[in-house]
């Protein structure tokens, strides 16, 4: 199912630049289910443990500290072992790790990124995760980068999304305004994010996400069930 959003009137561009997030919304997560199987004997404290790595990372952004993602992982990791009393060991963390830089893509995101890079779209990419001297980026391992002109992330910044400096950071590296920008993710916290600082947004509804229906918050643009969806929503938005 694909729904379209009226633009508010705050905003009246036209995106020619879409932003991507990675994690979860073009590589998937649940594959690295089976090691949390494997350690706590139930592979839904996956879900738990991603929750406290989002909670954990806006929560250093605003109190001024940083740590990288991979780092926060495993520290994450640790600490949801202690809450279930699970040992959880280093060479634990390490396949955590390993598991965090070589998820697959979702199946349906290739066929989406040629529909939109066929309609004209530019495409840059902006993830949490830095990169691995010497090693491909997760976009790379998963085989997406050949549609994407860029690949950002936060490092440079020192602070996670949705903290607005992110988002401001690509468009200037860019060269463009915010308004030519759409932000295009699977969790609302990041579209809330682009949109706060002047961008489209357009929401991928994964399983376990959903539009945040609060009169006075910001909603995307475009949603769709998948990637293919979203990406026929927003062609017909901004390209018809």
């Amino acid at each position: 199912m694909t729904t379209q959003h009226n633009l508010p009137p705050s905003f009246a561009g036209r995106p020619a630049v879409l932003i991507f997030d990675v994690n979860e919304t073009l590589i998937d997560f649940e594959s690295i289910s089976p090691l949390f199987e494997r350690v706590f004997g139930d592979q839904r404290v996956m879900r738990e443990w991603l929750g406290h790595l989002i909670m954990y990372s806006m929560t250093i952004t605003l109190s001024g500290l940083y740590k990288n993602y991979w780092s926060l992982g495993g520290g994450l990791f640790q600490m949801v072992g202690a809450i279930h009393k699970v040992k959880v060991t280093p060479s634990d963390v390490e396949a955590l790790q390993k598991a965090m830089k070589t998820m697959p893509a979702h199946k349906d995101a290739e066929g989406g990124l040629k529909l939109l890079k066929d309609a004209g779209f530019r495409m840059v990419t902006l993830t949490n995760s830095p990169p691995t001297p010497g090693a491909q980026s997760p976009l790379e391992h998963a085989g997406l980068h050949k549609y994407f002109e860029r690949q950002f992330n936060i490092e440079t910044a020192r602070a996670y999304k949705p903290a607005q400096v992110v988002y401001h950071m690509v468009a200037q590296e860019l060269g463009v305004e915010a308004q030519d920008c759409c932000m295009v993710a699977t969790h609302v916290w990041d579209t809330i994010g682009g949109q706060s600082a002047g961008m489209a947004g357009g929401l991928i509804t994964r399983p376990g996400n959903a539009l945040l229906p609060i009169p006075g918050l910001p909603q995307p643009h475009a949603v769709g069930a998948d990637l293919p969806a979203l990406a026929r929503a927003m062609i017909r938005l901004w390209r018809s």
